[in-house]
């Protein structure tokens, strides 16, 4: 199925660069590029694409405003921005994002977020609203314990979990299936997703939001000095979120 894209940015050469590469795509039609808020607002309504890769920082109308005044039948957004801070990652979703990527960012990456988007939007999938539901839960979640967008261990983290919730027992073969699970899909290796997802974990507990994440489990089972395995953490978040949706 080919998918409708339309582009907003007002970095006119960022824009034009994307267009380049998604019409590369079989499967990809980018049906126009806005290049401030207005335009983007406009060309939305009239072409009714299947998804929007929207910047923040635009003239005229930023990101949020456009999204605030799509209509009903809106596209689903990737919202982009070298503004990544918690703030910004958790409004985006708030006015209705479907994923958020921080620049720069590697096009291979925003090419697979198109895929998953699209897939989960296909009406012979009946988990879809489960999955983007589930998507908005791992980012505010992480928003929470103090992970921030920018970095490359929250996407493995996201992934991670995401797995660990379809297939629980992945979660015992972390380093023969899950790692190299996650690595197979962002064109990498196993250790650096380990250590990447290493890192996102020591980042949220360097930011001593310790109260945060002890309130996410709902009850007290971390210290400053204590700090879970990613293989831990990993299956804590999951099985909140399976518990949650249950």
């Amino acid at each position: 199925m080919t998918k409708s894209i339309l582009i907003a940015d007002d970095n006119q050469s960022l824009a034009l660069s994307l267009k380049d590469f998604l019409s590369s795509k079989e499967d990809c039609s980018v049906v126009g590029v806005a290049y401030n808020g207005a335009e983007a607002l406009k060309a939305a309504e009239e072409l009714s694409p299947d998804i929007l890769i929207l910047d923040i920082v635009m003239p005229e109308l930023d990101g949020f405003g456009v999204l605030a005044a799509l209509s009903s039948k809106k596209p689903a957004v990737i919202m982009m921005s070298q503004l990544a801070s918690d703030g910004f990652v958790q409004k985006a979703m708030q006015y209705g994002a479907s994923y958020f990527l921080a620049k720069p960012f590697d096009y291979a990456v925003l090419y697979r977020v198109i895929e998953e988007l699209t897939s989960e939007q296909a009406p012979s999938k009946p988990r879809d609203k489960r999955n983007k539901t589930l998507d908005e839960k791992i980012a505010n979640l992480f928003i929470s314990v103090g992970i921030p967008a920018h970095i490359k261990g929250y996407q493995f983290l996201r992934e991670a979990i995401k797995m660990t919730i379809e297939t629980p027992d992945i979660i015992n073969a972390i380093t023969k299936r899950l790692y190299p699970g996650i690595a197979e899909r962002y064109g990498t290796s196993a250790s650096k997703v380990e250590r990447a997802i290493r890192h996102a974990i020591e980042v949220a507990w360097n930011r001593g939001k310790i109260e945060n994440i002890n309130n996410v489990f709902g009850i007290k089972i971390y210290s400053p000095n204590e700090k879970p395995t990613n293989g831990e953490f990993i299956a804590l978040i999951a099985d909140k979120l399976l518990l949650e949706s249950a």
